[in-house]
């Protein structure tokens, strides 16, 4: 069983995997909610297509005054730190936060946005290890479920998901989809 984890989901702004407008993140640690965080990101290329934000429901202009992708990955990395590592100071904190799991329903697209964004800012990659609760429900569950669409399965987790296709919403339900079936 996981029981520390980054549950984590982002949003982006067009087809391009790099362009995250919006992420959130859920610190699990002993099985427990420890942290969750929040941002606004400004885009990666920085524009909007109809689709996406008909999804989401983020415009430019919620993102024009947004950080950056690295610095927000700052923010979200001493968050980690501070709930994991707070008493073993680490040069780098980027790998040492790569021993512990992320957790992402449909994890190919999350971990495919961090890989672009990491790229796109020239940052080094430390191989997160991801952990995809699609999967997982699909073996937990079978055909008993319609679906495994993240609201479906967090329904049968027990987690009444609202604000569905915001970050953290969305993050929040996947910690609790893993702490039910991983």
């Amino acid at each position: 069983m996981i029981r520390d984890f980054i549950a984590i989901d982002f949003e982006t702004a067009n087809q391009e995997p790099s362009s995250v407008c919006s992420v959130g993140a859920v610190v699990v640690r002993n099985g427990q909610v420890a942290d969750s965080f929040y941002s606004l990101i400004q885009p990666e290329p920085n524009y909007y297509n109809y689709w996406c934000q008909r999804v989401h429901g983020i415009t430019q202009s919620d993102t024009d005054n947004a950080p950056v992708f690295s610095k927000v990955w700052e923010q979200l990395e001493q968050r980690i730190a501070n709930v994991f590592f707070s008493e073993q100071p680490c040069d780098d904190l980027r790998y040492q936060i790569a021993t512990l799991p992320f957790v992402a329903h449909n994890s190919r697209f999350d971990e495919g946005c961090l890989k672009a964004a990491f790229k796109v800012y020239q940052m080094d990659y430390p191989d997160y290890r991801f952990y995809d609760t699609l999967t997982a429900s699909r073996h937990q569950f079978g055909h008993t479920l319609p679906n495994h669409q993240l609201h479906t399965v967090a329904a049968a987790c027990g987690y009444d998901l609202q604000n569905h296709h915001h970050a953290l919403a969305d993050a929040e339900a996947c910690a609790a989809i893993a702490l039910y079936i991983l």
